[in-house]
């Protein structure tokens, strides 16, 4: 079928869409959907067949959906209605949730019922954002799945399958819906009231709105938009203030305990508007009707805080501490069986200079130790999607500071690619994008769960060339040709085909839990290997013959050449892409991005002698 998504973002959920749904051979477009007039012009272009809402924080026009079946896939129970559905089910701890694929219609969310697929919610409930990738990801998917079969089966079109209405839930006999309509949250239902709210509300209300609105607070005097919430078992002190730091987040006192808080938006930094929702009197899951906090910057908590922290404690943590109590730590180093695993959980899987500095000191101690395998975990949300674009809008000097991080970047990777006395595996337990993906190709094996999406590319970002020996790593697993097409495409690529291709050498488990157990199991396998000394001595050898034919350091320096001239160059594409990223593509007016001195832009093409 010719399938035309309409969607206010082509997310992480759209795109596992469009890769399943490419996979069975349909044919898929992506309309980012601003307005009704997008909406419609898109309609006529395209002439689909279906269309799917994978995101939408819109209505579907009647002159759209009158014309063309068109499927919401909202994140509810059945029956649940309204624009912040996973918000409420996190703040109420629902224990079970779902998805709902629903036919668009006259009345918001209460169109006929075509799937819908529920899901156990853990009891410390996830961030918002986990959720939405994680289990919202695979229920919208099946559900889809399942429309479009009914839909190829003719079972709908013959009138033998009618989708339910939500009036049947009062027939005789029906069992009753426990969804319902909710009302939009708003920051006065998300308020913390340090004096009296226990760590567990804290959470719940901080991960219903992550990683958007936030919720508003007040910290040192500072109107912030607080994410990025965990718990702190050992810290403890007066509700409301700051009791310590720890890279780049703060611990805040609650009345039972403590909370870290790792990111803020100040207030300062929104700009009033109306959103569409709001115009049409169905308020909006960012935000309140009056104020819209998308044009701020999310940054670490100590970076909005800045001066105002003096005299907070530096409450360091080692990497390798045990891990028997809950707090905040961006990096974790275990050993188990001789194996040793590095897990780095970064906030939306950037990685800001010293964030890649302190994984690169990491990674040298777990090359220090008398193990056999290093296993790379990445985070459960993201394994790594490159360098920190917000702490880099934010710099004094944004080329610098991106000059500054892809150096930083590619001295931990020069370090993986290096490592002679163990075999490094990278688990991807989620997704992976641009530099992020090829810091994975730096390791002997990849592996990654069956549902990870990868975009291992750079060019939507104002034609960036890339670094990360990407022009090394790449062409050795998937030849030439399909090297230029990935990085040249842009279009993000499923586990399985990723697999196929050689980008990864296996994808597995059918969720998180499974993958790791999984991947735990074969990186123990591998350390007891009596033949792991001569894998590790042929990996010697070939490294030592591809630094023969051309050392890393070439690599490194033409690729860095090129992107010295996205950074520093007279074409502003790459900043004002990246300015457009951070600021969800309302960047404020007059600021200019910056103009080095001319330099002849070279074209976009592999260094000569990749392997």
């Amino acid at each position: 079928m010719r399938i035309l998504f309409l969607t206010s973002a082509h997310n992480s959920l759209s795109q596992r869409l469009w890769i399943e749904l490419g996979e069975r051979g349909h044919e898929i477009r992506v309309c980012i959907a601003a307005t009704d007039e997008a909406m419609i012009a898109a309609v006529s272009r395209e002439a689909p067949d279906l269309i799917i809402a994978p995101m939408l924080k819109i209505a579907i026009p009647e002159a759209v959906w009158s014309r063309c079946l068109s499927l919401i896939v909202h994140p509810g129970i059945k029956g649940d209605r309204g624009p912040s559905s996973l918000d409420w089910a996190i703040a109420n701890h629902e224990e079970i949730w779902g998805v709902t694929i629903l036919e668009a219609a006259a009345e918001f969310d209460a169109g006929p019922i075509w799937a819908a697929h529920e899901f156990a919610l853990e009891a410390d409930s996830p961030a918002k954002s986990s959720l939405y990738r994680d289990q919202v990801t695979e229920a919208a998917l099946r559900g889809v799945l399942e429309a479009v079969e009914r839909i190829e089966s003719g079972e709908f079109r013959s009138g033998a399958w009618r989708p339910e209405k939500l009036s049947d839930a009062s027939l005789q006999g029906s069992p009753p819906l426990r969804g319902c309509l909710r009302p939009p949250m708003r920051q006065a239902h998300r308020a913390i009231d340090w004096t009296h709210d226990g760590t567990a509300a804290i959470l719940r209300k901080i991960r219903a709105a992550d990683s958007a609105p936030g919720v508003l607070g007040t910290l040192l005097g500072k109107s912030c938009f607080l994410y990025g919430a965990h718990e702190e078992e050992r810290l403890k002190g007066p509700p409301g203030e700051i009791l310590a730091r720890r890279d780049g987040a703060i611990c805040v006192g609650a009345v039972d305990g403590a909370i870290w808080i790792s990111h803020l938006k100040a207030k300062d930094d929104a700009r009033e508007a109306t959103c569409r929702l709001a115009e049409a009197g169905l308020g909006c899951e960012l935000c309140d009707a009056d104020l819209c906090p998308v044009a701020g910057i999310k940054l670490p908590a100590t970076q909005i805080l800045g001066p105002l922290l003096r005299g907070a404690p530096e409450a360091s943590l080692p990497i390798d501490a045990p891990v028997d109590h809950r707090t905040f730590r961006e990096i974790v180093y275990t050993e188990e069986d001789e194996v040793g695993y590095l897990a780095f959980d970064f906030y939306n899987g950037a990685m800001s200079t010293s964030q890649c500095y302190r994984l690169r000191d990491a990674f040298l101690h777990a090359r220090s130790r008398p193990t056999r395998v290093i296993v790379l975990l990445g985070g459960a949300d993201f394994w790594s999607n490159g360098i920190h674009l917000n702490v880099i809008e934010a710099s004094a000097d944004p080329a610098a500071e991106s000059w500054r991080n892809i150096n930083a970047i590619d001295d931990l990777i020069f370090e993986i690619l290096n490592t002679m006395s163990h075999l490094v595996i990278a688990g991807l337990r989620g997704n992976a994008g641009a530099g992020g993906a090829m810091l994975a190709l730096a390791a002997d094996c990849v592996y990654a769960r069956s549902g990870v999406v990868l975009n291992p590319h750079y060019r939507s970002m104002g034609d960036l060339y890339g670094s990360e020996y990407w022009t090394y790593t790449l062409p050795r697993r998937v030849g030439q040709k399909q090297a230029l097409e990935l990085t040249q495409s842009c279009k993000p690529i499923g586990a399985p085909a990723a697999r196929e291709m050689g980008f990864l050498d296996d994808a597995f488990g059918e969720d998180a839990k499974a993958f790791e157990t999984e991947l735990r199991e074969r990186a123990r396998r591998l350390a007891r290997d009596p033949e792991l000394r001569s894998m590790l001595r042929k990996k010697h050898e070939k490294r030592l013959d591809d630094e023969s034919a051309k050392p890393l350091a070439s690599y490194r320096a033409e690729e860095l050449e090129w992107m010295r001239v996205n950074f520093f160059g007279p074409d502003p594409a790459y900043h004002e892409a990246r300015r457009r990223f951070v600021f969800k593509g309302n960047p404020p007016k007059g600021s200019p991005a910056p103009i080095g001195a001319a330099v002849e832009r070279a074209p976009f093409v592999l260094s000569e002698g990749a392997a």
